[in-house]
């Protein structure tokens, strides 16, 4: 299990749980959709803390930044002088 979420997309996502949590017990949802939100709560939460989302790879999608090795750089040789 490959991670595919950026630090960005995991902020997002905890941020929208906490928020639905919020709702939730602030009474603001009630019945089918804070069951449904609840879900969707609890899938936000469990994929940041794992930093992989199974849906991300179905659409071939990462957010998460991908660290690429700079090429070595050529060290210039400098021509000598002859006497």
């Amino acid at each position: 299990m490959k991670k595919n979420m950026g630090a960005l997309d995991r902020v997002i996502r905890i941020i929208l749980a906490i928020v639905i949590l919020v709702l939730y017990l602030a009474g603001n949802l009630s019945g089918t959709a804070a069951i449904i939100l609840g879900i969707i709560a609890v899938i936000f939460f469990l994929t940041s803390l794992v930093g992989f989302c199974p849906l991300y790879v179905l659409f071939n999608i990462s957010t998460k930044k991908s660290k690429k090795k700079a090429p070595k750089k050529a060290k210039k040789k400098t021509a000598k002088k002859k006497k």
